[in-house]
């Protein structure tokens, strides 16, 4: 059996209340801060910028033309924000789910979001599959709460954490982006809950698992080949980025479920140094 290999953290920003949604973007890493209604950018120095103001962001991707898509959470609603920062379009998900969650937006502009409703046995989840002007339909349902979305290096699959099913899921993307049937990628095990994730150009999927305080890397069986330990606080969200791809920043956020409903916690951002840059996805 290969060893894991561990990875240390450093730290880049803090200060922030709850972080989600890491992407690089524009030489920049953007991420959101639901709580404080707020999407921000930071360089690699640390430079920290509002880039607009929205409540409960959670989700960002971004169009072809350079419009930023912010998703939320706690409601159903996603965003086209202009280059000013201002938001130029909402569009209500009522009909569909009592919130959404995370998004991701391909090269083509078509995009994927978490919709989450509530049933007789807790919350569970669907990926809406989400077009340039704002229309979504369901290309997935029955999921144990769909956290975490990319493509993987081939582009024609999609590849999704289940949190509450503990596992990372793969589904084939049809021409009109609809989904095929899912297969699993990699079972984490009962203690392990996935949140965000990114890829790497390997197809390796970094994965932070909120509640056991770590980001893991894996490959498809479920081989954890990398790990990150977070000292405290939950192991949120990934990406890849910074100029050669090989920086991983990692949002960490300290809460309970209790405190996230009631807006206590406290956000930070790590980085560290990968061997395997990210695919830009997402």
């Amino acid at each position: 059996m290969t060893a894991v290999e561990v990875i240390e953290p450093v730290p880049l920003v803090d200060g922030i209340v709850f972080g989600e949604g890491p992407r690089w973007h524009n030489d920049r890493l953007w991420f959101t801060d639901g709580l404080a209604g707020r999407v921000y950018s930071v360089g690699e120095s640390g430079d920290l910028a509002v880039e607009a103001e929205i409540e409960h962001a959670s989700g960002l991707g971004w169009l072809p033309d350079g419009t930023l898509v912010v998703s939320t959470l706690f409601e159903p609603k996603i965003h086209h924000v202009d280059a000013q920062g201002q938001v130029s379009a909402t569009f209500e998900l009522n009909d569909l789910a009592r919130m959404t969650n995370d998004l991701f937006v391909a090269r083509d502009g078509r995009g994927y979001v978490d919709l989450y409703q509530a049933s007789a046995t807790g919350m569970e989840g669907a990926i809406g599959l989400v077009d340039p002007a704002g229309g979504v339909r369901i290309v997935a349902k029955g999921l144990a709460v769909p956290n975490g979305i990319a493509l993987l290096p081939d582009g024609t699959t999609l590849v999704v954490n289940e949190t509450k099913g503990s596992r990372i899921l793969t589904f084939p993307v049809e021409a009109d982006g609809s989904l095929s049937a899912p297969s699993v990628f990699a079972d984490l095990g009962e203690h392990r809950h996935p949140d965000g994730l990114c890829v790497d150009v390997e197809g390796g999927v970094w994965v932070g698992c909120y509640d056991s305080g770590e980001f893991l890397r894996v490959v498809a069986g479920g081989t954890v080949t990398h790990r990150v330990a977070i000292d405290r606080g939950w192991a949120v969200a990934p990406a890849l980025g910074g100029p050669d791809g090989r920086t991983l920043y990692m949002v960490v956020n300290e809460t309970t479920e209790e405190g996230l409903v009631k807006g206590e916690s406290t956000g930070r951002i790590m980085q560290a140094r990968v061997a395997v840059p990210g695919v830009g996805s997402p």
